[in-house]
Protein backbone atom coordinates (compact mmCIF):
# COMPACT_ATOMS: atom_id res chain seq x y z
CA UNK A 1 0.00 0.00 0.00
CA UNK A 2 1.42 3.43 -1.11
CA UNK A 3 1.22 6.74 1.09
CA UNK A 4 -1.39 7.75 -0.82
CA UNK A 5 -4.23 5.09 -0.04
CA UNK A 6 -3.02 4.98 3.53
CA UNK A 7 -3.71 8.69 3.81
CA UNK A 8 -7.15 8.15 2.67
CA UNK A 9 -7.50 5.28 4.96
CA UNK A 10 -6.10 7.28 7.90
CA UNK A 11 -8.32 10.07 6.93
CA UNK A 12 -11.73 8.31 6.96
CA UNK A 13 -10.61 6.55 9.90
CA UNK A 14 -10.17 9.58 11.81
CA UNK A 15 -13.17 11.15 10.73
CA UNK A 16 -14.89 8.31 11.78
CA UNK A 17 -13.75 8.06 14.51
CA UNK A 18 -14.79 11.36 15.71
CA UNK A 19 -18.24 10.50 14.60
CA UNK A 20 -19.24 8.19 16.58
CA UNK A 21 -19.49 9.60 19.85
CA UNK A 22 -21.71 12.20 18.60
CA UNK A 23 -23.75 10.19 16.69
CA UNK A 24 -24.18 7.77 19.51
CA UNK A 25 -23.84 9.70 22.52
CA UNK A 26 -24.77 13.32 21.95
CA UNK A 27 -25.93 14.43 25.15
CA UNK A 28 -23.07 13.51 26.72
CA UNK A 29 -20.66 15.17 23.76
CA UNK A 30 -23.01 18.34 25.03
CA UNK A 31 -22.65 17.45 29.11
CA UNK A 32 -18.57 17.35 28.72
CA UNK A 33 -18.98 20.97 26.88
CA UNK A 34 -21.23 23.07 29.40
CA UNK A 35 -19.69 24.22 32.62
CA UNK A 36 -23.05 23.63 34.33
CA UNK A 37 -25.16 20.22 34.34
CA UNK A 38 -28.71 20.22 32.23
CA UNK A 39 -30.27 18.25 29.91
CA UNK A 40 -29.17 18.63 26.30
CA UNK A 41 -32.00 20.68 24.20
CA UNK A 42 -33.24 18.73 21.17
CA UNK A 43 -31.37 21.46 18.92
CA UNK A 44 -27.60 20.66 20.24
CA UNK A 45 -29.08 17.16 20.03
CA UNK A 46 -30.08 17.56 16.17
CA UNK A 47 -26.51 19.53 15.36
CA UNK A 48 -24.33 17.01 17.44
CA UNK A 49 -25.80 13.94 15.19
CA UNK A 50 -26.19 15.80 12.00
CA UNK A 51 -22.13 16.75 12.65
CA UNK A 52 -21.15 13.16 13.10
CA UNK A 53 -23.24 11.73 9.95
CA UNK A 54 -21.85 14.78 8.12
CA UNK A 55 -17.95 13.16 9.02
CA UNK A 56 -19.10 9.70 8.17
CA UNK A 57 -20.50 11.36 4.88
CA UNK A 58 -16.91 13.27 4.63
CA UNK A 59 -15.24 10.12 5.17
CA UNK A 60 -16.77 7.94 2.91
CA UNK A 61 -16.35 10.83 0.05
CA UNK A 62 -12.63 10.96 0.46
CA UNK A 63 -12.36 7.37 0.13
CA UNK A 64 -14.94 7.07 -3.06
CA UNK A 65 -13.69 9.93 -4.62
CA UNK A 66 -9.50 9.28 -4.57
CA UNK A 67 -10.35 5.66 -5.81
CA UNK A 68 -9.28 3.81 -2.61
CA UNK A 69 -12.27 2.09 -2.80
CA UNK A 70 -12.90 0.85 -6.30
CA UNK A 71 -16.21 1.21 -7.99
CA UNK A 72 -15.53 -0.87 -10.97
CA UNK A 73 -16.04 -4.76 -11.11
CA UNK A 74 -12.28 -5.29 -12.13
CA UNK A 75 -10.01 -6.48 -9.90
CA UNK A 76 -6.76 -6.30 -11.40
CA UNK A 77 -6.97 -2.51 -12.44
CA UNK A 78 -5.10 -1.00 -10.30
CA UNK A 79 -5.61 2.45 -9.09
CA UNK A 80 -3.82 5.68 -9.65
CA UNK A 81 -3.73 9.49 -8.77
CA UNK A 82 -3.26 10.40 -12.11
CA UNK A 83 -4.87 13.15 -13.31
CA UNK A 84 -5.69 11.67 -16.67
CA UNK A 85 -7.41 8.16 -14.90
CA UNK A 86 -10.59 7.81 -15.13
CA UNK A 87 -10.79 5.65 -12.34
CA UNK A 88 -9.94 8.53 -9.48
CA UNK A 89 -10.62 11.79 -11.81
CA UNK A 90 -10.95 14.02 -8.45
CA UNK A 91 -8.21 12.03 -6.42
CA UNK A 92 -5.95 14.91 -6.02
CA UNK A 93 -8.68 18.08 -5.32
CA UNK A 94 -9.92 15.68 -2.69
CA UNK A 95 -6.33 14.85 -1.40
CA UNK A 96 -6.08 19.14 -1.49
CA UNK A 97 -9.45 19.56 0.71
CA UNK A 98 -8.38 17.25 3.33
CA UNK A 99 -5.36 18.18 3.86
CA UNK A 100 -6.69 21.56 4.06
CA UNK A 101 -9.21 20.33 6.84
CA UNK A 102 -6.56 18.10 8.74
CA UNK A 103 -4.09 21.74 8.59
CA UNK A 104 -7.08 23.86 9.93
CA UNK A 105 -8.45 21.39 12.61
CA UNK A 106 -4.65 20.90 13.45
CA UNK A 107 -4.08 24.96 13.75
CA UNK A 108 -8.13 25.04 15.71
CA UNK A 109 -7.28 22.34 18.19
CA UNK A 110 -3.83 23.82 18.69
CA UNK A 111 -5.10 27.43 19.93
CA UNK A 112 -7.93 25.54 21.95
CA UNK A 113 -5.25 23.55 23.72
CA UNK A 114 -3.35 26.91 24.48
CA UNK A 115 -6.01 28.43 25.69
CA UNK A 116 -8.14 25.67 27.52
CA UNK A 117 -5.18 23.26 28.74
CA UNK A 118 -7.58 20.17 28.26
CA UNK A 119 -5.53 16.86 27.36
CA UNK A 120 -8.36 15.75 25.30
CA UNK A 121 -7.51 18.99 22.53
CA UNK A 122 -3.61 17.31 22.87
CA UNK A 123 -4.98 14.01 21.14
CA UNK A 124 -6.82 16.20 18.89
CA UNK A 125 -3.69 18.14 17.70
CA UNK A 126 -1.36 14.85 17.43
CA UNK A 127 -4.03 13.43 15.23
CA UNK A 128 -4.71 16.11 13.04
CA UNK A 129 -0.96 17.82 12.52
CA UNK A 130 -0.06 13.81 11.29
CA UNK A 131 -2.23 13.74 9.31
CA UNK A 132 -2.28 17.14 7.87
CA UNK A 133 2.05 16.14 7.35
CA UNK A 134 1.07 12.75 5.85
CA UNK A 135 -1.22 15.21 3.55
CA UNK A 136 1.49 17.87 2.80
CA UNK A 137 3.87 15.33 2.08
CA UNK A 138 1.08 13.53 -0.61
CA UNK A 139 0.85 16.80 -2.05
CA UNK A 140 4.20 17.65 -2.81
CA UNK A 141 5.68 14.17 -3.78
CA UNK A 142 2.84 11.13 -4.43
CA UNK A 143 0.62 13.30 -6.75
CA UNK A 144 2.39 12.50 -10.14
CA UNK A 145 4.71 10.26 -11.66
CA UNK A 146 6.98 13.50 -12.42
CA UNK A 147 8.32 14.11 -16.22
CA UNK A 148 10.93 11.17 -16.28
CA UNK A 149 13.12 11.03 -19.42
CA UNK A 150 13.51 8.47 -21.09
CA UNK A 151 17.04 8.57 -21.93
CA UNK A 152 18.09 9.47 -18.81
CA UNK A 153 15.82 8.21 -16.57
CA UNK A 154 15.99 11.57 -14.40
CA UNK A 155 13.00 14.11 -13.24
CA UNK A 156 13.09 16.85 -15.53
CA UNK A 157 11.49 19.13 -13.62
CA UNK A 158 14.61 19.34 -11.21
CA UNK A 159 16.57 21.81 -10.73
CA UNK A 160 20.51 22.68 -10.04
CA UNK A 161 20.42 25.22 -7.92
CA UNK A 162 21.76 25.34 -4.79
CA UNK A 163 23.81 22.07 -5.76
CA UNK A 164 24.98 21.99 -8.92
CA UNK A 165 24.82 19.23 -11.35
CA UNK A 166 28.35 18.37 -12.49
CA UNK A 167 27.97 15.67 -15.36
CA UNK A 168 24.88 17.45 -16.09
CA UNK A 169 26.64 20.71 -16.72
CA UNK A 170 29.79 18.30 -18.95
CA UNK A 171 26.89 17.07 -21.35
CA UNK A 172 25.86 20.41 -21.64
CA UNK A 173 29.11 21.95 -22.15
CA UNK A 174 29.89 19.31 -24.78
CA UNK A 175 26.58 19.61 -26.55
CA UNK A 176 27.31 23.24 -27.33
CA UNK A 177 30.67 22.58 -29.01
CA UNK A 178 29.29 20.30 -31.32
Amino acid sequence: MDVFHAYTYSTAGWLALQSVPLIAGPSMIVAMLLDETRPASSIELYFARSLGFSLLAVAMLTMMLTGSIPLTTGISESVTTDDSDPKAPYAYPTLMVTFMFHALSAFYTYTSYVTGGQSVFAVAVAGNSALAFVGLWCVLFASSNGKISRRTGADKRTAGFPFSNKEADKKRAGKKRI
